[in-house]
């Protein structure tokens, strides 16, 4: 049966999408992402000498709490979206909030800096290398995640796309936290947010061929 007419099928509602389902492959899919990615980061580059350290200060959970709420969101979103009919509700303002929080905090440092010091704030020492990395870090997670996309029911495939590759940036972005040594807000906020935007594209673009039911 193709593709097509199953969706249409399962738009129609002729076949029920279990919620049970959903959270069975979604649990198993990050689960097996997050550990695939991490397995990778400590295996190729290691964690940051000091990552110990950096756990008692409240700037290390501000930079983990921008992916992983972009993650959560991303999560409620792409398992809507799984469900033929679904709302997608207010999702979208949980997606938007740790955009527009971490945007104003960074907007507010670079503006209480002087101008001669905010290019660093911006690119640090590792803006070449953290769009690349949080990239590679998705891989593992969004291949996973495009399995259980491919046993549940999404029909609106470009969007679910950009949705899984955005949390399976953002599972990229929050193992990268474990080696990137930057600590400026102005840097997550550019660097982090194109690192997740890279797998996001590619899953817009990818979304008929990796959701494709055998």
């Amino acid at each position: 049966m193709k593709t097509e007419h199953v969706i249409s099928l399962l738009a129609a509602g002729l076949v029920r999408q279990s919620r049970r389902a959903v959270l069975n492959r979604f649990s198993i899919a990050l689960t097996v992402g997050v550990l695939a990615a991490i397995a990778a980061i400590v295996l190729s580059r290691g964690v940051q000498p000091h990552l110990v350290r950096l756990l008692s200060t409240p700037m290390f959970w501000g930079k983990v709490a921008f992916p992983l709420l972009i993650g959560v969101a991303a999560i409620v979103l792409a398992a809507r979206l799984s469900i033929p009919g679904a709302s997608l509700g207010r999702a979208w303002l949980m997606l938007a909030f740790p955009y527009a929080v971490v945007w104003a905090v960074a907007l507010a440092e670079l503006l209480m800096t002087p101008a001669g010091e905010r290019q660093a704030l911006v690119f640090g020492h590792t803006w070449r290398q953290c769009p690349l990395f949080i990239a590679l870090l998705s891989v593992p997670c969004y291949m996973a995640l495009s399995w259980a996309m491919r046993g549940l029911a999404p029909t609106r495939l470009r969007l679910s796309g950009a949705v899984v590759g955005l949390l399976a940036g953002a599972v990229g972005t929050l193992v990268y936290v474990l080696r990137c040594p930057e600590m400026s807000v102005p840097f997550w906020a550019s660097w982090y947010s194109v690192g997740m935007a890279i797998p996001a594209l590619a899953g817009w673009l990818l979304a008929r061929v990796a959701f494709r039911w055998s």
